[in-house]
């Protein structure tokens, strides 16, 4: 197969007129026909309607920034002239027939909405997405932006959305061996998301380049800069690394990665050193657990008042405060997390990017556990934006990734230095 066209590449040739919307979206649905009984990307894929869309940006010209642009959807987001089911038999069906925000703006740009893709229920817990792991189908692709993941990576399309709570951009993306953004929480509007815990809920996206990262990242930023700023120099650059507090949770080829990436850094004339955090941050992975449970109790309390027994058992427990918290210990979660924003905003403001792995180690085999979320949700609870970028392999060509980060809002700054450190990272292996 030949490799499938990133949507800067694509653009390039519609603004060409040597390809055509119909085309391009023919030829990622002849992609998805033919992987998809393998892969299980989607859970809804309408083919028909993707030619209209295409077919109509072909009559009307390239009016926005994405025209012709096929992107997926994760299914948690509403879209009006698709089901929304949220992987729940509660919403089997359900077709509300509206756009979330970001799905508005995505059809404002051109974008050809091109399918729903599979998530974890209600992209919480309860219910796994039917997809596989692209490079493996005996693994999970991670979650809960399950599917979305999988199609980018397998050249279904070139952009799919995907949503945070706790990991479920980055380990998808980092198992999957492609680029997944979680910008600042906050710049993407969440109206129209399925709700889990709002104050960490975050709308991200998944590409196959970190310039496909970045031209998205411009139809969601009310107030876009010049392309060309800003740039990113590796000679005499400082990186952080932040090994985090779930270190002692790396496998040994997330260990080794970790080192050979950073030498590759040294070699270009990056200045690297350890950041080691504060214990102001040694508990916060347990702090997001009570944000994320506690907030959830809300975010499920009227499926639980329609439903009762018939919402997944795991959901019920949140409700039903299975876990023991307290309205206290979400007080006390909120001030540790508002106190270590503060903080690490000013450690990392001195470094131009901070580099930290994305998982625990390569996508684990099964379907029935999406893996360990521990190297992500410190990032998810601070609100910093967070970028997997491709870190090359295993010995076995599993993907493995390294994260990038940063001050909150420095989103830009992370995807200039991820458009030049990508490139030097693949074909990357771990033996």
């Amino acid at each position: 197969m030949p490799q499938p066209l990133t949507a800067t590449q694509a653009l390039a040739r519609l603004d060409r007129g040597d390809l055509s919307a119909e085309a391009l979206s023919q030829a990622c649905l002849d992609r998805a026909s033919s992987r998809e009984p393998q892969v299980k990307a989607w859970s809804h894929l309408d083919p028909d309607l993707v030619r209209a869309q295409a077919r109509a940006v072909d009559a009307e010209g390239r009016t926005g920034p994405l025209s012709g642009v096929p992107i997926g959807i994760k299914d948690v987001i509403l879209t009006r002239d698709m089901p929304t089911q949220h992987n729940s038999p509660l919403y089997l069906g359900s077709h509300p027939q509206i756009d979330a925000a970001c799905v508005s703006l995505l059809r404002t740009a051109g974008a050809v909405i091109f399918g729903k893709t599979d998530t974890v229920e209600f992209a919480a817990t309860g219910r796994k997405a039917l997809t596989r792991n692209p490079h493996d189908l005996l693994r999970t692709p991670g979650g809960s932006s399950s599917g979305s993941a999988a199609a980018v990576a397998d050249g279904h399309v070139p952009l799919a959305l995907g949503t945070q709570t706790g990991g479920s951009i980055i380990r998808p993306a980092s198992y999957c061996g492609v680029y997944g953004f979680k910008p600042t929480w906050g710049l993407v509007s969440r109206e129209g998301v399925k709700p889990f815990a709002p104050s960490l809920d975050t709308v991200g996206w998944f590409a196959r380049s970190a310039e496909d990262i970045a031209l998205l990242f411009d139809v969601f930023d009310p107030h876009p800069p010049p392309r060309l700023a800003p740039t990113f120099d590796m000679a005499g650059a400082r990186i952080g690394l932040c090994r985090s507090p779930a270190w002692t949770q790396a496998e040994a080829s997330v260990q080794a990665m970790i080192a050979g990436v950073t030498e590759r850094l040294a070699a270009a004339g990056a200045f690297v050193e350890d950041l080691n955090l504060p214990p102001l941050f040694d508990d916060l992975l347990q702090t997001h657990l009570v944000v994320m449970r506690m907030e959830a109790r809300a975010a499920f309390l009227a499926e639980y008042r329609r439903h009762g027994d018939d919402l997944h058992p795991e959901l019920r427990g949140y409700v039903r405060a299975c876990d023991g918290l307290t309205a206290d210990d979400l007080r006390a979660a909120y001030d540790a997390a508002a106190a270590a924003r503060v903080v690490f905003d000013d450690l990392a403001e001195t470094y131009d990017a901070i580099l930290t792995p994305s998982a625990v180690g390569v996508a684990p085999l099964g379907l029935e556990q999406t893996g360990s979320f521990a190297f992500n949700g410190l990032w998810t609870l601070l609100h910093v934006p967070a970028l997997n970028v491709p870190a090359g392999s295993d010995a076995n060509g599993l993907p493995l990734g390294i994260t990038l980060t940063g001050p909150r809002f420095s989103d830009r700054r992370i995807l200039a230095a991820a458009a030049v450190l990508g490139p030097r990272l693949i074909g990357a292996r771990v033996e």
